[in-house]
């Protein structure tokens, strides 16, 4: 039986997310940050779901997602209502979960060509 390795049409993918860090491809992040299918932006202002501001989903929203995964880090923590109001108004639904499990889920997505951006919540392990 002969094998192929199947290589996905998107660039990035993650390979472990938890509350303090995860891992993009080999690329080891410990700083919030967002993704999707093809861009990866290493720096996201926020660090906790209490520090979330409706401006700081302008730059997921730029990505034109479908959906939108918050991870808000080893426990799933829903933001205020305005928040997830920001994205309903463009018409983007937010899906708030752990890290862990937004990370499975935008693999899942992606693999499925789906637009999906996901922001995810790492708090600083040096503070």
């Amino acid at each position: 039986m002969q094998l192929n390795h199947e290589r996905p049409d998107y660039a990035y993918s993650l390979r472990a997310a938890d509350g303090s860090h995860a891992k993009v491809n080999d690329v080891l992040l410990q700083r919030s940050f967002i993704l999707a299918p093809n861009d990866l932006i290493a720096e996201w202002r926020p660090m906790r779901v209490a520090d979330l501001q409706a401006a700081d989903l302008e730059p997921l929203l730029a990505l034109q997602p479908e959906v939108i995964l918050l991870g808000t880090g080893q426990r799933q923590v829903f933001p205020p209502a305005a928040i997830i109001a920001a994205g309903l108004t463009r018409g983007v639904g937010i899906e708030v979960m752990t890290n862990a499990a937004a990370a499975r889920t935008f693999n899942v997505l992606a693999s499925e060509a789906r637009r999906v951006v996901a922001g995810f919540l790492l708090a600083a392990t040096d503070d």
